[in-house]
């Protein structure tokens, strides 16, 4: 069982020889899964998987959680602070305040129309690029 995990989560068996410090961390994240999902779990509490990973490997591990799902009927509780994250992998949001949820909605609707003044200052305060930014100005630094 848990070697077929370990091939679920994108492991292979050369992985299981080695000690934790030889391993990345994505590798560490990968293991943890693996684990996890060996008690066959309904309920998958991840808290920040993703914060410490660049982009491209947050999505690696948003797929793979996306296809952990299907394949296991899972439910996760996924607690990030990373609203671009949250809009990828969540059908539900609780958004928490002071150690309380103030706002529960459907993805689209809490992005579309918040409700609490929080989550209104959260999602103002996600960048978004300048549209009538003009790129092809040179940009000179000295130094």
């Amino acid at each position: 069982l848990f070697l077929e995990l370990i091939h679920e989560v994108g492991l292979n068996t050369e992985h299981l020889t080695r000690f934790p410090h030889e391993l990345s961390l994505v590798q560490k994240q990968r293991v943890a899964i693996a684990r996890a999902l060996a008690t066959k779990p309904s309920l998958f509490v991840l808290d920040e998987p993703t914060s410490a990973l660049d982009v491209s490997v947050q999505s690696q591990i948003l797929n793979m959680l996306d296809r952990l799902n299907e394949e296991h009927n899972l439910t996760y509780i996924f607690v990030t602070h990373d609203l671009s994250v949250v809009r990828h992998i969540a059908d539900r949001i609780s958004v928490m305040y002071l150690g309380n949820v103030v706002e529960r909605a459907p993805v689209n609707d809490l992005f579309e129309t918040p409700r609490h003044p929080y989550t209104k200052a959260l999602l103002s305060a996600v960048p978004v690029p300048d549209r009538d930014y003009d790129a092809t100005e040179d940009i000179v630094l000295s130094g």
